[in-house]
């Protein structure tokens, strides 16, 4: 069903963890899949470039190991790069091996990457204030 570098990286996935210092969250999910998949951005206030990305995801493999390449897909990326990331990126990195019913976890990933991008235009609205 998945290939051996999917399998690898579910098994060995290098972005999973919370973020120490996190100054982006978002969370998302799928009520029906059940799969709900947390992000934490550490983004450069001044460059807006996203220096790390964390995750933790209840789910399936292919929630996972989404999750786990839109992490590596927007480091070293603006804010506004970063949101130029699509589910089908995800998929592609994976291999393009993903079954059907499983398009949906990409597509939560890159809602993840969204909503912790909104979390963070907030959180440096507030400093803006100060």
């Amino acid at each position: 069903m998945y290939s051996d570098n999917v399998m690898e990286r579910f098994r060995a996935a290098k972005n999973a963890g919370t973020l120490k210092g996190a100054n982006g969250r978002g969370e998302v999910g799928n009520v029906t899949c059940g799969d709900i998949m947390r992000m934490y951005l550490l983004v450069d206030t001044k460059t807006d470039i996203i220096r790390d990305a964390k995750f933790k995801t209840f789910g399936c493999v292919a929630a996972i190991v989404s999750t786990d390449i839109a992490c590596d897909l927007i480091k070293g990326k603006t804010i506004e790069e970063a949101l130029l990331v699509k589910n089908t990126d995800v998929i592609r990195e994976m291999g393009g091996s993903i079954p059907p019913k499983k398009i949906h976890c990409s597509v939560l990933a890159q809602e993840s990457i969204e909503a912790a991008i909104a979390d963070y235009k907030k959180f440096k609205a507030k400093l803006e204030t100060k």
